[in-house]
């Protein structure tokens, strides 16, 4: 049995994420729900996860699936390294970091052709840039990452 195109595009963007090389390592996976307990998150971790699909005729014989994929990008920030700041819990430059890495992901993805599927890049939206609650309550940077492509099948 095939896979849902959902799954399917799921799976090509974690393959696209496992094969680049970006400023800093992580662990990517799908999933369907970032299920990730905070004691866990030794490495920064990407979780792809379908989020919905639109679908709207082509042609008599194909439609557009207009896919959209959460891609959650999670860490725990080190508490031996607090900011100069006594108001701000953790490191600048280590979210800084974390926030390039979206950045990157995104750009990656907005470029690159996925493999095994006729897909176009619609959009990308990045909300929220950060759970600032996770930064400050968890000492866990969060950011999450909306992409939609257009499959044509």
């Amino acid at each position: 049995m095939a896979d849902s195109v959902l799954v399917t595009l799921s799976d090509a963007i974690v393959a696209s994420l496992k094969a680049v090389t970006l400023s800093l390592e992580f662990d990517v996976y799908r999933a369907y729900r970032p299920v990730i307990e905070l004691a866990d998150i030794a490495t920064t971790v990407v979780t792809v996860i379908p989020k919905s699909v639109s679908v709207m005729g082509a042609t008599r014989c194909d439609s557009f699936f207009d896919c959209a994929i959460d891609i959650g990008v999670q860490r725990k920030i080190s508490p031996e390294k607090p900011s100069q700041d006594p108001d701000v819990p953790y490191d600048l430059s280590e979210v800084d970091e974390l926030m390039q890495l979206v950045q990157e992901i995104g750009d990656h993805l907005r470029g690159t052709r996925l493999t095994g599927l006729t897909t176009s890049w619609i959009s990308l939206e990045n909300e929220p840039v950060f759970a600032s609650e996770h930064l400050v309550q968890h000492r866990q940077f969060t950011s999450l990452l909306t992409i939609t492509y257009r499959v044509r099948r």
